[in-house]
């Protein structure tokens, strides 16, 4: 429409005034004013001398004469509202209930991919909170990116070495007696987690005692026997000891199984698993080859530097004196890696925002290393979540696990369905599953309505409310439609032309309307925020109309089937939108 009416305007200008206009400046209408599409007749007075509201009326004429989709028009000082015909609405919405995956873009054959990392954990401890809120994110902008029409391949890099996994292995070696998740019940992840926090127990006693004999509190932490045993550890597994690696690959076996749960409940996925095992040493041939074409410099002691402070950065080590590699080095090396393994045209990083310096070293050493990609990478930076009981830490055990809290939702909806008394005629199973739709539902839409990049404080008692901008009361309305739909004992498939419409049926064909352009806006925001509240706009429009007009009870054949064309499409927008949210939707609620 807005192709439509801006040559329209452009031609109107030059017809009226004799002046060539470059753009044309479009709002939304003001909902206290009729219309549909605003024109901003302020922009035009530095080509046309003379009143605005003349400007606009003169204007409004000519497009009411000459562009078939407008119905009528009205000037508010300088702002020009016009009403679209009804015919356009219907016509439009016509094409839209008869398209298939509406919204959705094929990717064209031989079109480069987008490469979207998230996940990332350390296999010395369960997922969390924190995790989750990176996983829901990761995923939701894969699957929009995909649905805006690029092929997407999606990533984790697994943190399977260094001290933190030897604390956990040497815990369970000193205190597991042999434990196996099989032995004890419980999931890999957790059992491993556990040891993790017992060697922080047994290392804050042995740094108690050293104090006592004298020592600060900075020899203690240096001196005490189990981190210089986690340290000799390491050493041999960097070696290759057989008796250590066998121990590594026997416990990271254990993480994997548990993560592989907690992604299926979560209901996440990957394409492709990098393990840091294997990726730590890349990176050291690019920098001795940047070494060698002055991008980086070596320091007295040998250790190999780059100096960004041109950049507004600082100077950042790439390679230790010891000439042993350090993060960036790793993440130069898995980048180059990733752009061999695939043909990307993006590489999108989903990482806390305590990592926003790293990422801009990171691709502004990859960009002066020479790489053109290195333009085409992207930190989806996103802040911490919060709960009312305060901050987590791994190492003492006070984190909120993910397989926790996903139960804990499950729970929390149960006991909030059970209260409003809606489910008669269910089977247990059926409440069960409903229960869990629900509770996941209600966790990841307040997380993902949230912009990425603020912080969030997660309460689950909230998250459930059945009104409000919460997933429950979008699901709700959800399955508000299936049941008029299920009641609808009429052929609703025919096409309708020969209807006035209401005003609530232009304002929810206008929000149908929105449902491609938000896809390709969050896409390129990387942010599943626009498309949560996107739909939850799209049900505060659908619910007024129901609340407004009739639809199965409507006299009018044509307008009931219209209505109820209506509120098909609002269902299948809903049930897509959630969808790229990796929220299900339930059939009855």
């Amino acid at each position: 429409m807005q192709n439509i009416l801006e040559s329209a305007v452009k031609k109107g200008l030059k017809h009226i005034y004799n002046v060539a206009i470059e753009t044309v400046e479009f709002q939304a209408t003001r909902k206290d004013f009729e219309g549909d599409i605003t024109i901003v007749i302020f922009a035009f007075l530095r080509f046309i001398k003379g009143n605005p509201a003349e400007i606009g009326t003169k204007l409004g004429n000519y497009l009411k004469e000459n562009v078939e989709e407008i119905a009528d028009f009205n000037v508010v000082k300088g702002f020009l509202n016009l009403v679209i015909s009804d015919a356009y609405f219907i016509s439009n919405f016509n094409t839209v209930f008869s398209t298939e995956n509406y919204g959705f873009v094929t990717p064209n054959k031989g079109d480069k991919a987008v490469m979207v990392e998230y996940s990332s954990p350390n296999t010395n401890k369960p997922l969390h909170l924190g995790h989750i809120r990176n996983n829901l994110l990761g995923y939701s902008v894969a699957e929009i990116i995909k649905a805006s029409g690029k092929k997407v391949y999606k990533t984790q890099i697994i943190n399977d070495r260094g001290i933190h996994i030897c604390k956990s292995m040497l815990a369970w070696q000193r205190f597991g007696n042999g434990e196996t998740p099989e032995s004890t019940g419980l999931k890999g992840d957790k059992l491993v987690g556990n040891y993790y926090v017992k060697f922080d127990q047994e290392y804050k006693k042995e740094i108690g005692k050293l104090i006592a004999e004298g020592k600060t509190e900075d020899e203690a932490k240096k001196e005490a026997p189990l981190l210089l045993e986690a340290q000799e550890m390491l050493i041999k597994w960097e070696a290759g000891d057989a008796e250590v690696v066998d121990l590594w690959k026997t416990m990271n076996e254990w993480v994997y199984t548990g993560f592989n749960e907690t992604y299926k409940e979560l209901g996440v996925d990957f394409d492709k698993n990098y393990y840091e095992s294997n990726t730590y040493l890349l990176g050291k041939d690019v920098v001795a080859d940047g070494l060698e074409r002055g991008v980086f410099y070596k320091k007295e002691d040998g250790s190999v530097w780059i100096d960004l402070t041109e950049d507004g950065l600082d100077e950042k080590i790439v390679l230790r004196a010891d000439g042993t590699a350090v993060y960036m080095t790793q993440d130069i090396g898995t980048a180059i890696e990733r752009f061999k393994d695939f043909d990307l045209d993006e590489l999108v990083y989903t990482v806390g925002n305590e990592q926003d310096y790293h990422f801009k070293v990171l691709f502004l050493i990859l960009d002066k290393l020479g790489f053109d990609w290195a333009k085409h990478l992207y930190h989806l930076s996103y802040g911490m979540v919060d709960l009312p009981s305060g901050k987590m830490k791994s190492r003492e055990g006070t984190v909120v696990d993910a397989d926790d809290l996903m139960i804990e939702m499950t729970n929390t909806a149960r006991e909030i369905s059970q209260e409003l008394g809606k489910l008669e005629g269910y089977s247990e199973e059926e409440k069960e599953e409903l229960y869990k739709t629900i509770g996941l539902g209600a966790l990841k839409y307040f997380i993902l309505k949230v912009d990425p990049k603020k912080r969030i404080l997660f309460n689950p008692e909230e998250s459930v409310d059945f009104n409000g901008n919460t997933g429950p009361f979008i699901q709700y309305t959800y399955a508000r439609i299936q049941s008029i739909l299920r009641k609808a004992d009429f052929d609703f498939s025919v096409e309708i032309n020969a209807i006035s419409l209401d005003g609530k049926e232009r304002e929810l064909i206008k929000q149908i309307l929105l449902f491609p352009e938000t896809i390709q806006n969050a896409a390129k925001n990387h942010s599943p925020a626009l498309i949560a509240n996107y739909t939850f706009d799209l049900v505060k429009v659908y619910n007024s109309f129901y609340q407004t007009v009739p639809i199965l009870g409507c006299e009018n054949e044509q307008e009931k089937i219209f209505r109820t064309q209506l509120s098909a499409k609002v269902g299948n927008v809903i049930k897509s939108a959630f969808m790229l949210l990796g929220i299900n939707v339930p059939e009855r609620m």
